[in-house]
């Protein structure tokens, strides 16, 4: 109220300046042109009669000055001549009674011999005297003075001061009441309404957002408030976590045991990640700048625990609208809307970016470590661009850790297997991890690159390398034991070399317990329905497209399954979602062709007018969307030809919070070491492929829940927190070196 009454009294005293204001101007021309036009009549009266009553005057006859002024005599006018000593001859019968002895404008026409002219007050009535000089032979011999009634522009500024008065009443009351009609529905109700929404929040209810009637005055509260109940409801569900666990008895790794670990385990320290892809990239759409995420399974893994533990993530900056969103060092907060650790970009040239990533890493180390018949290409010029790049990210992290003492170093991927090395030679203080995401090969099938001695050295540069799994530690070991001159303790998994010693454990990486935050209200009706599909049975697969990834094999066991099982035709529709990956590379492009001409086939073989088997979405999947896809599907195939871990299949199951679904997964992937309740097969047996969707689709409820609730107990304790927790506390075991290492 007291806001309103302080608005209204604004708008009253704005409304009076204002119109005061333009009242004194108007008042001061009117008056300037009522005083105009007296001086205009009695310039025209006095000029007049003076040519006439000149002589007269001259010749001192008294009477023949009367005869003229009884001629022109008027009530609103006077008319009075006076001698050369200014005393009154003749005067009009209305002004000769209020004449004082003399008239100051009468004095001076004399004494100056030219007009004068004022206003002045005789019996009490505003007058305005016009006195022009009688001369003879140039020499004054008397004053005609013209008096006129000028009451009226008195009256005339009282009433104009009146009228703008009534104006300025009626418009402040208008205004007024228009002001409380916008305050009341733009204001006052929408503040009521977000008043609402945030006791709903502060209680712990989930309530969506009140529409807001002007996104420009209250848009920016209510993202502010929307980010402070997000936090609220972080740290609600994490007590509350932490409660329900210390009851029940566990020790389920949570995002706030980790920061809390992280605090007290790294007091401090500094924690910088690095890696090729960025967790966020920023592209302009029709005008515009979006923010996405890519689909990655390092930015699924590794995004949750920066949130948790904070730091610098160094990745490259590959989103053509990056630059405009970050400042001169390349740096932003993330998420954007609501940052708990910084970005920092890394800039590459195109020629850096073709020669080191699709180039050395994509068509060499990729396919070299993937067995799955494509042949790794080494080009000298890829590799050179490899080592630059390398060089470059050294110099970046080096410039983060600059004041930092003792730091953490994450590295991720085979993008920088030479980075280690570079890192721990300019910071020999700095513990230095490398997270290698992809198998490592038998020592045979690695022995191809031809830079193999400089790839393995740079990787032993760090104290800690990490493996999915223990086949690709002890595939490393092998690998470095053929080439390299070092000492390799076989019982602790440690290769030393001089005084530095690198140790090599697995860690199975993992996902979040939330896939996301804030999962979409979307029913599986209206999932269909959008997609333009009725199902009895709903198939789902998600990829980067990617020869690792299985899919014409995919497409191939599915149609193998329609065709030995008729009776699910028109009743089950596969949806694949595949966001196009790397498409500057040949493979990939021919790989692209070949996956959609599979479909094309499947399709063009089996499809009725009202059902097509496999419904293809070859786009970019917000995390948000994806959710949807899982949490409905009646299962998931993961069928990859080769994979380190593919977090798909932990995503799959971590959504299932009804307990429902079904995995296919190859047993090629590193998860089917873990998730051994999924139905696990051959991708290249087009058959087992077929019968196990067959065992998927026609599985008991019962069944399906109890081998979900297992693999769901699985990611839950084995998730991404508890990875990051194992890789901190061995990372951060290691003591420090007093001197670098040199790589030889």
């Amino acid at each position: 109220m007291k806001v309103t009454l302080r608005l209204v009294a604004a708008i009253w005293i704005s409304a009076l300046l204002v119109i005061a204001g333009f009242a004194f101007l108007q008042v001061r021309e009117e008056r300037e042109r009522l005083v105009g036009d007296l001086e205009r009549r009695a310039l025209l009266l006095g000029e007049g009669l003076r040519e006439a009553i000149q002589p007269v005057v001259a010749r001192g006859s008294t009477a023949g000055v009367e005869r003229i002024l009884k001629r022109f005599a008027k009530p609103t006018r006077g008319i009075a001549v006076y001698d050369r000593f200014a005393v009154l001859m003749v005067a009009t019968p209305d002004l000769a009674p209020v004449l004082p002895p003399s008239l100051p404008e009468v004095t001076e026409a004399i004494s100056q011999n030219e007009v004068s002219r004022g206003f002045r007050l005789l019996n009490a009535r505003q007058t305005y005297v016009y006195a022009t000089p009688l001369a003879r032979d140039e020499r004054p011999v008397g004053a005609l003075a013209v008096v006129l009634d000028a009451s009226h522009l008195d009256e005339a500024e009282w009433a104009l001061w009146q009228a703008h008065a009534l104006r300025f009443l009626v418009l402040a009351l208008v205004v007024s009441l228009i002001a409380l009609v916008v305050v009341r529905t733009s204001v006052t109700q929408p503040m009521a309404k977000m008043s609402e929404w945030t006791r709903a929040l502060r209680t712990g209810r989930q309530v969506a957002p009140p529409a807001i009637p002007d996104a420009n005055l209250f848009g920016p509260l209510a993202s502010e408030v929307a980010h402070l109940a997000r936090s609220m409801q972080r740290a609600q569900a994490a007590a509350e976590e932490e409660a329900a666990l210390r009851l029940a008895g566990e020790s389920v790794w949570t995002e706030e045991r980790l920061k809390q670990f992280v605090n007290a385990r790294l007091q401090g320290r500094s924690l910088v990640v690095v890696s090729n892809r960025e967790p966020v990239f920023h592209v302009r759409v029709g005008g515009r700048i979006q923010t996405q995420t890519p689909a990655s399974g390092l930015v699924t893994a590794m995004d949750p625990v920066m949130r948790a533990c904070g730091g610098v993530w160094v990745a490259h900056g590959s989103g053509d609208a990056d630059r405009e969103t970050a400042d001169a060092q390349g740096r932003l907060g993330v998420p954007v809307d609501d940052p708990r650790y910084t970005l920092r970009r890394v800039w590459l040239t195109k020629e850096e970016e073709q020669g080191y990533y699709y180039g050395f890493a994509n068509e060499g180390l990729w396919p070299l470590c993937h067995i799955v018949h494509t042949r790794p290409v080494f080009r000298p010029d890829d590799w050179t661009y490899y080592a630059e790049v390398n060089r470059t990210f050294a110099e970046t992290v080096v410039d983060e850790i600059r004041d930092a003492e003792a730091p953490l170093v994450l590295l991720q991927d085979y993008h920088f297997a030479l980075l280690p090395a570079l890192v721990k030679t300019a910071r020999p203080d700095a513990r230095v991890a490398i997270f290698w995401h992809i198998p490592w090969p038998n020592p045979e099938a690695f022995g191809i690159c031809p830079w193999q001695r400089e790839l393995l050295l740079g990787m032993l540069g760090a104290d800690l390398i990490g493996f999915h799994t223990q086949y690709y530690c002890n595939n490393f070991l092998e690998t470095v034991d053929r080439t390299l001159e070092t000492r390799i303790d076989w019982e602790h998994f440690a290769v030393s070399r001089g005084e530095h010693a690198t140790y090599v454990k697995p860690f199975p990486i993992s996902v979040a317990p939330a896939f996301v935050d804030d999962p979409p209200d979307l029913s599986r009706e209206a999932l269909l329905r959008g997609l333009g599909i009725s199902a009895e049975f709903l198939g789902v697969g998600v990829e980067r497209v990617d020869y690792t990834k299985g899919l014409p094999e995919r497409f191939r066991a599915l149609r193998w399954f329609f065709e030995r099982y008729p009776e699910y035709r028109e009743r089950l529709v596969f949806v694949q979602l595949g966001a196009p990956s790397r498409s500057t590379i040949k493979r990939y492009q021919e790989l692209q062709a070949e996956v959609e001409q599979t479909v094309r086939e499947v399709n063009q073989a089996l499809q009725t007018r009202s059902w097509r088997p496999i419904l293809y979405l070859d786009h970019h999947h917000e995390h948000r969307d994806i959710w949807a896809y899982y949490r409905h599907a009646d299962f998931c195939m993961v069928t990859s030809l080769h994979d380190g871990m593919n977090l798909v299949a932990k995503e799959f199951v971590s959504v299932r919070d009804d307990e429902d679904g079904v995995l296919v997964l190859s047993r090629f992937a590193g998860a089917s070491y873990e998730l051994r309740d999924a139905l696990i097969v051959n991708p290249y047996d087009l058959a087992e492929t077929a019968e196990a969707i067959r065992a998927a689709v026609e599985m008991p409820k019962e069944e399906r829940q109890a081998r979900m609730a297992r693999m769901r107990h699985i990611v839950r304790e084995h998730n991404i927190y508890r990875w990051a927790g194992l890789l901190l506390s061995e990372l951060s075991r290691i003591p420090v070196e007093a001197t670098a290492v040199k790589a030889s």
